[in-house]
C-alpha cells in the first residue's frame, strides 16, 4: 500500500511539474510572433503596407499642389501707389477697377483670401495674348493657358461651363489672340457679379480707402 501511495504522488507532481525550457520557450516565441503580426493573415499585411503607401503618395500629391500653386504665380502688376480719387472711383464700377494696375493688384489681394486668385490670373493671361502678334509666339501661350487655367488636372483650373469649353477645343485646333475670348468674358462676369461685391465690403478695400483718406487730411 505504501509504495502505491508513493507511485501516485509521484504521478501527480509530475503531472503538475512545469514545461521543459525549450518548450515555454518556443510556446513565448510563438506568441510573439502573433502579437507582432500587423493582422490575421498576409492579405491583411499587405493590404495594410498599400494603405501606407498610398496615403504617402496621395500627401505629396497633395504638397505637389500646394508647390505648384504657390511657385507659379507671377508678381503682382507694377504700378504708382492709388490717388484717393481712383480708389473712390473703384467703387463706382468694377471697370474701373479693373482699367488700372493698382486697382487690379488690391483685387487680386483680395481675391487670394478667398483662393481664387486664379480668375484674375487667367484674365490677365488672356489679355496678354492678345497684345501678341507672332504665330508661333501664340500659340505657345495658349498652348500654357490651357494646360495652366483650362485643363481639369490643373490646380489652377478657372470655372467655366461646357459650351464655352468646346468653344475653346475647336478654337485648340487653331490657337489666336482671340482663342479663349468666351472663357475670359465669363471669368470678367463671375469676377463682377460674385467676388466684386464683396470686396468693396472687405478690410483691404475699406483700410486703403482709410489710409488714403487720412493722408489726405493731413496735407
Amino acid at each position: 500500500p505504501m509504495g502505491s501511495e508513493r507511485t501516485e504522488i509521484r504521478k501527480r507532481q509530475m503531472a503538475t511539474t512545469p514545461e521543459t525550457p525549450g518548450a515555454a520557450q518556443a510556446q513565448l516565441s510563438t506568441g510573439n510572433r502573433g502579437s507582432n503580426a500587423c493582422c490575421f493573415c498576409w492579405c491583411c499585411c499587405c493590404s495594410c503596407s498599400c494603405l501606407t503607401v498610398r496615403n504617402q503618395e496621395e500627401e505629396r500629391a497633395r504638397r505637389t499642389s500646394h508647390e505648384l500653386q504657390t511657385e507659379s504665380i507671377p508678381n503682382c502688376e507694377e504700378s504708382p501707389a492709388p490717388t484717393l480719387e481712383e480708389v473712390n472711383a473703384w467703387a463706382q464700377s468694377f471697370d474701373k477697377l479693373m482699367l488700372t494696375p493698382a486697382g487690379r493688384n488690391a483685387f487680386r489681394e483680395f481675391l487670394r483670401t478667398e483662393f481664387s486668385e486664379e480668375n484674375m490670373l487667367f484674365w490677365m493671361a488672356c489679355e496678354e495674348l492678345k497684345q501678341e502678334s507672332n504665330k508661333s509666339v501664340i500659340e505657345e501661350k495658349a498652348r500654357l493657358i490651357y494646360e495652366d487655367y483650362i485643363s481639369i488636372l490643373s490646380p489652377k483650373e478657372v470655372s467655366l461651363d461646357s459650351r464655352v469649353r468646346e468653344v475653346i477645343n475647336r478654337n485648340m485646333l487653331e490657337p489666336s489672340q482671340h482663342t479663349f475670348d468666351d472663357a475670359q468674358l465669363q471669368i470678367y462676369t463671375l469676377m463682377h457679379r460674385d467676388s466684386y461685391p464683396r470686396f468693396m465690403n472687405s478690410a483691404i478695400y475699406k483700410d486703403l480707402l482709410q489710409s488714403l483718406s487720412e493722408k489726405s487730411i493731413e496735407a
